[in-house]
C-alpha cells in the first residue's frame, strides 16, 4: 500500500470543501490528513463569515502555506493574486471595463475584491460629489484599473473614468441624432444665473434666462425648478465647444401670434414704460409685447433725453404707428396720442349752437396749455 505524502509548501492543489466552521474550511485533498483554510486566507478583502463564499462540495485550487506533522494550511487568495496581477495587467493595457462587488467602505474610498484588494478612491468613485460612500457597499459597480504596482500590491481602480467614457459616448450618439429645429423633452438638471442645463438623450444642453418665456424672466427659478421635465426646441449645436443651445419659449405660442384686437395701426392704448434708452422709450402694451417710442416720439417739444420726461413703469398713452409681425416690432407714439385725444375731444364740441364758439375756445386753451407741458 503506498503511504499518502504531505504536500510540499507552494505546491498549488486541487481541492474539495468537505466542512465549513465559523472561521475556517476543512478541505480534502487525497492526503493522509484534511486541510485547514483559514478565512482570512479565502480573499483579498475582509468577509464575515465563510459561507458567504464558499460551500461544501465545491472544488478549488488552494496553495500550500504551511505544513505541520498532521496539519496542511492552505490559502485561495494566494492563487487568485497570482491569476488575479495577470488579468488586471491585461485589463490595464486594454482600457477593459469590468464589473466589481464593493465590499466595504474604507477610509478615503470603497474596497473590491478583483482577486486582490482593489482600492478605489473617494475621488474617482464618480465624477459627481458622493456624500454617502458606505451606500456603494454591496453593490455591483463597472471599473477600469487606473493604476498597478505588483511589488507593492497596489491596485486602483476608477468608477469615474467609467462614467465619463459614457458620458462622450453619449454625447457622440446624442449630437449625431440631435438636429437644428427638432423640438425634445429634456429634464432640468441644474441651475444657475444665467439660465438652465437640460438634459436631453443623455447630454446638457443650456436653456438661457432669455429664452425661458415669452415673458422677461430674471430668474430661472421663476420659470423651473431641478427635475422638472420640460420641452425644448434646439437652437444650435457646437460640435467644437459640445455645447447645445436650447429654448423653451420657441416650443409655445407667442404673445406676438396672439395679438389682442385693439392694437391695430392708429390705435391709440394704453401702455407701461419697461426701459429707457438715448434714444427712445420701451413700452409694453401687452403681456410680452413691447414697442419703441422714439425720443422724437416723446413729446410735442424737443427733449434730449427721455428721461426728462418718462419714467419706469410709468403709465402713458401711446398711438400705433406701424406694426411689424415678422420682426416683432411695434412703433409707437407718445405725441401723436396726445393730439389723436385732442383731435377726439375737440369732434365732442362742435355742435350748430351759438355756444360753441365758447366752449371751443375755453376746451382748446386748456387741452393745448396741458399738451405743451
Amino acid at each position: 500500500m503506498v503511504e499518502k505524502v504531505m504536500p510540499e509548501v507552494g505546491e498549488i492543489i486541487s481541492c474539495v470543501i468537505e466542512q465549513i466552521e465559523d472561521k475556517q474550511a476543512i478541505v480534502g485533498f487525497g492526503g493522509k490528513t484534511d486541510g485547514i483554510l483559514p478565512i482570512k486566507e479565502i480573499s483579498n478583502v475582509h468577509i464575515e463569515n465563510v459561507n458567504d463564499v464558499l460551500s461544501v462540495g465545491q472544488e478549488i485550487e488552494l496553495k500550500v502555506i504551511k505544513v505541520e506533522e498532521d496539519t496542511v494550511v492552505f490559502s485561495k487568495r494566494a492563487v487568485d493574486s497570482v491569476k488575479a496581477w495577470d488579468q488586471l495587467e491585461e485589463k490595464l493595457a486594454n482600457k477593459e471595463v469590468f464589473e466589481v462587488i464593493v465590499t466595504e467602505q474604507v477610509n478615503g474610498g470603497l474596497i473590491a475584491d478583483v482577486g486582490v484588494r482593489g482600492f478605489i478612491p473617494a475621488s474617482l468613485v464618480s465624477k459627481k460629489f458622493v456624500e454617502d460612500l458606505a451606500s456603494y457597499v454591496g453593490q455591483s459597480i463597472e471599473v477600469v484599473v487606473e493604476e498597478l504596482d505588483r511589488e507593492k500590491n497596489r491596485v486602483i481602480l476608477s468608477h469615474k473614468a467609467v462614467e465619463q467614457q459614457n458620458e462622450i459616448e453619449n454625447r457622440r450618439q446624442a449630437f449625431s441624432s440631435i438636429k437644428v429645429g427638432q423640438i425634445v423633452e429634456g429634464k432640468v438638471e441644474r441651475l444657475t444665473n444665467f439660465g438652465a442645463f437640460v438634459n436631453i438623450g443623455g447630454v446638457d444642453g443650456l436653456v438661457h434666462v432669455s429664452q425661458m418665456s415669452h415673458n422677461r424672466v430674471t430668474k430661472p427659478e421663476e420659470v423651473v425648478s431641478v427635475g422638472d421635465t420640460v420641452k425644448v426646441q434646439v437652437l444650435s449645436i457646437d460640435t467644437d465647444t459640445n455645447r447645445i443651445a436650447l429654448s423653451m419659449k420657441a416650443t409655445k405660442p407667442g404673445p406676438w401670434d396672439q395679438l389682442n384686437d385693439n392694437l391695430k395701426v392708429n390705435a391709440v392704448v394704453e401702455g407701461k414704460v419697461r426701459r429707457l434708452t438715448n434714444f427712445g422709450a420701451f413700452v409694453e402694451v401687452q403681456d410680452g409685447i413691447e414697442g419703441l417710442v422714439h425720443v422724437s416720439q416723446i413729446a410735442d417739444k424737443h427733449i434730449k433725453n427721455p428721461n426728462e420726461i418718462l419714467s419706469v413703469g410709468q403709465e402713458v398713452k401711446v398711438k400705433i404707428l406701424e406694426i411689424n409681425p415678422t420682426e416683432k416690432r411695434l412703433s409707437l407714439s407718445i405725441k401723436e396720442a396726445g393730439e389723436a385725444e385732442l383731435q377726439e375731444e375737440i369732434s365732442k364740441y362742435i355742435q350748430p349752437n351759438e355756444n360753441s364758439g365758447f366752449q371751443l375756445s375755453e376746451l382748446l386753451g386748456e387741452k393745448l396749455n396741458k399738451f405743451k407741458k
